[in-house]
Order: C-alpha cells, then structure tokens, then sequence
C-alpha cells in the first residue's frame, strides 16, 4: 500500500475561543494533532446532508462558534 504524502499547506485564522473549542473536540476524540481534527471536521461537513441551505456572504459570518451581536 502506497501512502501519498500531504503537499499542500493550509492557514487559518482563529479566534482564541474557537481554537479552544477545536482543541476541546480534538482532546475528546484523542486526535493526535490539530491538523487531523481540522481535516476530520472537513470531512465530516462534507458529508454532511443539506449542504444547499442559504450560506453568508461575507468571511466575518463564518465562525467555529456563535459571536454576541455588536
């Protein structure tokens, strides 16, 4: 069996209160790194059904966890 190797590198930015909750997720299912969890999460959004519902527009309305109205 041939492994591929990753290749490509992706960055992020997090606000300190969602990389807690990704840590969080990542320790309760004893992910070995943040990576593996980013990757799992990618995944499982994937396929994930009901993927046409309406989306945000700008990049400010995505976020890991609810943000308070200004």
């Amino acid at each position: 069996m041939t492994i591929s190797k990753r290749t490509y590198r992706l960055q992020i930015m997090l606000k300190a209160e969602e990389l807690a909750v990704l840590d969080a997720w990542r320790f309760d299912r004893r992910m070995p790194s943040r990576s593996d969890a980013v990757r799992e999460l990618l995944r499982l959004g994937r396929d994930t059904p009901g993927q046409d519902r309406d989306r945000p527009e700008k990049s400010v309305d995505f976020g890991v966890i609810d943000s308070p109205v200004d």
